[in-house]
């Protein structure tokens, strides 16, 4: 697959957030990310993600990285 295309890696923070019980702002101020960059993530506009961020946010959520993000089929 070429760089050029969108990805199809989706994010599934609204459904954890919410089995949580958690905001997203106490995420962010968990994680020690901004709201901004976690709205990013969470609405399937992030280009990239750091693995410290994504460990940060499992760890929070209590998680796995294949809970958080999965890629949908072509």
């Amino acid at each position: 697959m070429p760089v050029e295309e969108p990805h199809r890696v989706v994010c599934h923070l609204d459904d954890l957030l919410e089995a949580r019980g958690m905001t997203l702002t106490a995420l962010a101020d968990a994680v020690g990310v901004s709201l901004v960059n976690l709205s990013i993530m969470k609405n399937n506009r992030a280009k990239a993600i750091r693995y410290s961020t994504l460990t940060a946010i499992c760890h929070v959520l209590g998680c796995q990285p294949g809970e958080l993000l999965s890629v949908e089929r072509a």
